[in-house]
């Protein structure tokens, strides 16, 4: 009896170690995954990362999709119908590593996404991060934030797109 629990605990041991190096290694592989997605994302121009946002709306689902950023966009940059038909603005900040998406952005993009673009869902991607005033300020609002790692996740289909 104890022979046959002593060999169910090391089997239980052996896979358990098994499992662990499996996660591991698809781990490292996502954050490869992400970073290599990132890379691209920083070499982009603002208008090219807000077409390259568009592709994944439209890669995702979205029809009608748009890229209506430029001079006197009010905030939006793209805008489109999400699969269940719901209305998405999304503002785009493609800043360096160093540049954080502060309250200001968001309080500029909120005051217009609801009550001038009609959003149902409003979110702003960055390849950068958020200061903790921006992510209060969007939390509050109901603002859909999507720092670095949410857009590499959404990028390389490990993680949801902003209308989730």
């Amino acid at each position: 009896m104890a022979a046959l629990l002593l060999t169910v605990l090391l089997a239980a041991c052996v896979l358990n170690s098994f499992l662990a190096r499996r996660r591991q290694a698809e781990l490292h592989r996502i954050r490869t995954v992400q970073s290599t997605e990132l890379a691209r994302y920083h070499a982009m121009d603002p208008r090219e990362f807000e077409h390259a946002i568009a592709f994944l709306c439209q890669r995702d689902g979205c029809h009608g999709v748009q890229v209506v950023g430029g001079a006197g966009d009010l905030g939006a940059d793209v805008t489109a119908t999400a699969p269940d038909g719901r209305r998405i603005v999304i503002q785009c900040k493609r800043y360096g590593p160093t540049t954080k998406v502060g309250s200001p952005d968001l309080q500029r993009f909120g005051g217009t996404c609801y009550s001038v673009h009609g959003a149902q869902v409003a979110a702003v991607v960055t390849t950068s991060v958020f200061t903790q005033p921006a992510v209060s300020y969007g939390v509050h609002h109901g603002i859909r934030l999507f720092d670095n790692g949410a857009l590499a996740g959404w990028a390389s289909r490990t993680g949801p797109a902003p209308w989730m």
